[in-house]
């Protein structure tokens, strides 16, 4: 195996997992901020508000998951090489 070629992989894989990592908790740390909000405006709709929030953190972690698999892709099953 190159390398070159070995060391960038790693480098990607290192960016794939932190670039990927970024946003998804950024977002998740606004939409916690915003339900709880909400459910202190709105205590009726505490349900309603609970499962949305849950339903966007899961999507948002499977960006997350998606970032992992990229990485894992490029460490274990390169295309590369």
């Amino acid at each position: 195996m190159n390398p070159l070629i070995s060391t960038t992989s790693v480098i990607a894989a290192r960016l794939a997992v932190g670039l990927a990592s970024i946003g998804p908790s950024i977002g998740q740390g606004t939409v916690a901020s915003q339900a709880v909000e909400g459910i202190v405006r709105q205590l009726e709709e505490e349900g309603k508000i609970r499962g949305t929030l849950l339903l966007s953190l899961a999507f948002m972690e499977a960006l997350t998951i998606y970032g992992l698999v990229v990485a894992l892709a490029l460490l274990f099953a390169n295309p590369f090489v």
